[in-house]
């Protein structure tokens, strides 16, 4: 079966863009024969819609006519006649006839109006009408501010669901080995990657490897700059890693130390948190050392005493265990003086005041003392 192209050999689709003069404005003319031409298509419209609309008046009156029509010729069957029946009769026979050649001529009109409108060629407005229109407007949806405590749960779950993946992004070297990994793991373009990258460096520089460490803060900066260049952007970092890649392989100078200098900087900052982690760390172990030489009473234990200058007399009392000695050191120092260090060694658990096992206690103590030694 054959299509049929004929409609489609009359097509008036040019503005007469080839007819113009030198001394009227070309868009101006374009524009004035468009509104001529729209003009006669509103009026070629206009008349078939009042050809329409008298056609369908005129079949009204019509039908009004012939039931008035049908209830005179009713009446004058039953002998009800008298001459007004009879002169409104024949008016109504009138009025009907004439309204049925009114009917005809105006059928007679829309059906030229129709052949007249088929011959009408197609022009740019004509030539094809939209099945359906529809406007979708995106609109960005505002972001909910997290709180601190959010952001620290989600960094935790995607750091701990996606710990693998990020270390071995890390340890990549070359560029295309990145931008397809990352092609492959899109979800690793964040922010939460760039902070892990980051601690991973800081462990690495803690156990001293450094070379590893500079590897991850390379991949660290490559993130980071990803990142920046999608708020540049304004746009998904996830889209836009790959524009990145393309930048670096073929950076000019300017571009290419400005990623060494952040680089540099991100070592010397982790080269700084290692240094602080380390001296924390090496502080709470000498607090923790402190602690458990601490004596009963929760003050100095016996190294410390002696380091921090116990007198030396009932040191020697207490090193010799000879109670008789301790008693003439006392006796020698002032109340106060006595007071202090019988204090002290009180707390650090040296003597245990009301204590029959006082040679014992002592004894055991000085075996610490040695052993601490």
């Amino acid at each position: 079966m054959t299509i049929d192209y004929s409609s489609w050999d009359h097509i008036y689709v040019s503005d007469d863009e080839d007819a113009t003069s030198p001394y009227v404005d070309t868009p101006s003319l374009f524009r004035m024969r468009h509104r001529v031409r729209l003009e006669k298509m509103a009026e070629f419209q206009q008349r078939g819609e009042d050809l329409e609309n008298n056609f369908a008046e005129c079949k009204r009156l019509l039908e009004e006519a012939q039931g008035q029509l049908k209830e005179l010729e009713d009446g004058r069957q039953e002998g009800e006649e008298d001459e007004e029946r009879e002169a409104e009769l024949k008016q109504v026979q009138a009025v009907v006839k004439k309204l049925k050649k009114d009917e005809k001529t105006f059928a007679k009109l829309i059906e030229e109006y129709r052949r007249e409108e088929k011959k009408v060629p197609w022009n740019v407005d004509t030539i094809s009408k939209e099945g359906f229109s529809k406007s979708v407007l995106n609109t960005k949806p505002v972001p909910k501010e997290e709180t601190q405590e959010e952001k620290v749960e989600k960094h935790k779950a995607f750091v701990e669901k996606y710990a693998t993946e990020i270390k071995h992004f890390g340890m990549l070297r070359r560029w295309d080995d990145s931008q397809k990994y990352l092609s492959d793991n899109p979800h690793l373009v964040c922010e939460e990657t760039a902070n892990c990258l980051v601690v991973i460096c800081i462990d690495f520089e803690i156990d001293e490897k450094h070379a590893l460490m500079e590897q991850v803060a390379h991949q660290a900066i490559v993130m980071q700059f990803i990142l920046d260049l999608a708020r540049t952007l304004k746009v998904d970092p996830r889209g836009c890693f790959r524009q990145f890649f393309s930048k670096i392989k073929t950076a000019d100078k300017p571009y290419q130390d400005a990623f060494d200098h952040e680089l540099e900087l991100l070592k010397d900052r982790v080269r700084s948190c290692a240094q602080l982690r380390m001296e924390n760390a090496m502080k709470e172990l000498e607090e923790e050392e402190k602690q458990k030489r601490l004596g009963p009473g929760g003050n100095l234990g016996h190294l410390q005493m002696v380091s921090d200058g116990f007198h030396l007399e009932i040191q020697r009392s207490f090193d010799e265990k000879n109670i008789q000695m301790l008693q003439e050191a006392m006796n020698k120092l002032d109340f106060e003086e006595g007071k202090y260090h019988l204090k002290r060694c009180i707390d650090s658990g040296l003597w245990v005041p009301d204590s029959g096992e006082g040679d014992d206690d002592e004894e055991g103590d000085d075996e610490e003392d040695e052993e601490e030694d």
